[in-house]
């Protein structure tokens, strides 16, 4: 054999001998989309149809790459049957809550609840709770539940299983219809500007020496659901605010709330963004998006209520609702069965506070 005349053994050991060629042409390949004349076969890319799409935007192919392949149209109609289920059951209940708000009772504070539930399962969210909210005392005093905030969907959940109204900003009443359910749902409307403070915590306290209960997302806005956003203490000054006859506050109870199914399958980084709502999402596309998928679930965790009156300061009360509130999420999270805090807990928490902020 003359030195010019090829060896197929000898080349083809050359194509495993070499690393950093494949390396280049594997890039090449990734840069390119389509293997370059000569690149052996075990270098070529299997692209999924999806990646071929030229005009899909990346942000979109994450979502839909969440969803098994094909069956587009029949994702399509199930977002729409869910979407004219939602909008049958706001336009059958507005006038219902209209009108019970101009008659006594308490009807008006209970359909609301049931309204939140009908929207709830018509998009296919089913709901776990674990731990039991807490009523009006003996003695007179409301609940101020606290909890974290991810979504809008925290509206529907929180809103069904909580005997309470929310306490919403100013930018709701700028939505059209969800202005009008807010308004009809007995929402408390804060701006967040100092000058309107003091009315709008004569409001708050008015509306809790009144028998209501009060449901605020102290974080002051939404996150991405990976994590418990910092509650800001402003937010809790209601809870010292005197609202019985005998001058006592409300109690204040954590609440914790994690997506963590999806398709009936536990929820992880990667997909647990497919239920947050934040930064300049638009609704109806967020909507769209997940009303696409089945087996979707939330676990609520209601943990003991805290006595603002055992915690030295209102640092010192949000600082172990916080607590209480994270700590809950981040055993959801891990997939983990969650317990709520308990009264001896609550009682730990308010002494580990007092020793803290002594």
């Amino acid at each position: 054999m003359t030195r010019r005349e090829s060896d197929p053994i000898r080349e083809r050991k050359a194509d495993f001998a070499v690393p950093a060629r494949a390396i280049i042409v594997s890039r090449r390949i990734a840069r390119y989309g389509e293997a370059m004349p000569g690149t052996p076969r075990r270098l070529k890319v299997k692209r999924l149809p999806l990646s071929q799409r030229p005009d899909q935007r990346a942000d979109q192919a994450d979502w839909i790459g969440m969803l098994p392949p094909g069956r587009n149209i029949l994702r399509s109609l199930r977002v729409l049957r869910r979407l004219l289920l939602v909008l049958l059951c706001t336009v059958i209940s507005v006038p219902v809550q209209a009108l019970l708000v101009l008659l006594p009772g308490t009807a008006k504070a209970r359909f609301p609840r049931f309204y939140w539930y009908c929207i709830y399962r018509s998009i296919g969210l089913s709901v776990q709770v674990v731990g039991a909210p807490a009523h009006r005392t003996a003695d007179g005093r409301p609940i101020v539940y606290v909890s974290n905030h991810s979504s809008w969907l925290d509206i529907l959940v929180l809103g069904s299983r909580l005997p309470a109204c929310f306490i919403a900003k100013e930018e709701v009443t700028r939505w059209p219809l969800i202005a009008t359910i807010a308004r009809l749902g007995r929402s408390v409307i804060v701006q967040r500007r100092r000058a309107s403070t003091g009315r709008e915590r004569d409001d708050m306290r008015t509306r809790l020496a009144h028998g209501d209960s009060l449901i605020l997302f102290p974080e002051g806005t939404t996150s991405d659901g990976s994590r418990v956003l910092p509650f800001r203490s402003a937010f809790l000054s209601i809870a010292e605010l005197p609202v019985t006859a005998d001058g006592l506050p409300p109690l204040v109870q954590p609440v914790s709330v994690v997506y963590d199914r999806l398709a009936g399958l536990p929820t992880g980084r990667a997909n647990r963004p497919l239920f947050a709502w934040y930064g300049g999402m638009d609704l109806f596309t967020h909507f769209w998006r997940l009303a696409q998928h089945c087996g979707l679930r939330v676990t609520v965790v209601l943990h003991a209520a805290l006595d603002p009156r055992d915690f030295p300061s209102r640092k010192a009360l949000t600082a172990a609702t916080w607590e209480a509130v994270a700590g809950g999420a981040a055993t959801l999270r891990q997939n983990r069965k969650a317990m709520p805090l308990t009264p001896l807990g609550a009682e730990k928490a308010a002494a580990n506070a007092r020793a803290a902020y002594a």
